[in-house]
């Protein structure tokens, strides 16, 4: 940790700013070139305290080797998602209230049981997953043109701003989660097709590395939670009037559509 208590406070008050007045800013690294990954979490902690809304669960960033070697990093990195962040297939996303949306398609996973923390394996993670359910994460950037090293995009809750699960509760052991194949399409063109182990060759693996995370910071994943373990596609704009579905082979479909309005 390499920042003071007012600078953090300094980096968070920030942050919620461009996010409460959708004016992105420049990265927190040009303020502050020694900020850590510790001072990155604390102050993305700052701001979820602030919000003083429920823990839903937890999203996986960074979860695939091609977006590791991008940031020089050997591992994930982690936000949170809280109630006002789930949003309902069966109405439009105000397009204007981010700054900069995209979308990626995850393979969801709703806890039964809660997990342990340090020494959870995939096998906790598989005993735990209630369900699994078709998922799209909504990202968004408070930092301007995505030019985000990992320590602005992990204060910045780890670019995360919304998501939306599908109707579909489908076992774990029903499909294999390393081999689901998705397919996004927008406006009815498909624009990406991907499978499950891009991400971290088993989304199984990156709950598992999440619960030993959270568990660094004196957090448990709960029964009830719901975890985005990262992305099987690429991230794609999100534009006004744009409408997205994203179909899993043996998961099912959701879908996300987006308006022209700011609320």
């Amino acid at each position: 940790m390499v920042l003071s208590a007012d600078q953090r406070a300094d980096a968070a008050d920030r942050l919620r700013a461009a996010e409460r007045d959708r004016a992105p800013i420049p990265p927190l690294t040009e303020s502050w070139p020694d900020i850590d990954v510790v001072d990155a979490y604390e102050i993305q902690l700052l701001n979820i305290r602030r919000r003083g809304r429920p823990v839903l669960g937890h999203k996986v960033g960074l979860s695939s080797l091609v977006m590791q070697q991008m940031m020089g990093v050997d591992e994930p990195d982690y936000g949170h998602l809280l109630d006002d962040m789930a949003l309902d297939e069966r109405n439009s996303v105000p397009t204007l209230k981010y700054c900069q949306p995209r979308v990626e398609v995850e393979v969801g996973f709703v806890l039964g049981a809660d997990l342990p923390g340090a020494g959870c394996t995939e096998d906790d993670v598989l005993r735990a997953t209630a369900a699994l359910a078709p998922a799209i994460e909504l990202i968004d950037s408070r930092i301007a043109d995505w030019k985000i090293g990992l320590a602005d995009t992990i204060a910045d809750n780890a670019s995360s701003a919304g998501f939306v699960l599908g109707a579909a509760r489908v076992p774990p052991g029903a499909p294999d989660i390393r081999k689901i194949e998705a397919t996004l399409r927008r406006n009815g063109e498909v624009v990406a097709e991907g499978r499950s182990d891009a991400v971290l060759g088993n989304p199984v693996t990156a709950v598992a590395w999440l619960a030993r995370k959270v568990a660094d910071f004196g957090v448990r994943l709960k029964a009830g939670n719901i975890v985005l373990p990262g992305s099987c596609t690429k991230a794609f704009d999100a534009r006004p009037n744009d409408r997205f579905q994203a179909d899993f082979t043996g998961l099912g479909r959701v879908s996300l559509n987006f308006n022209g309005g700011a609320q």
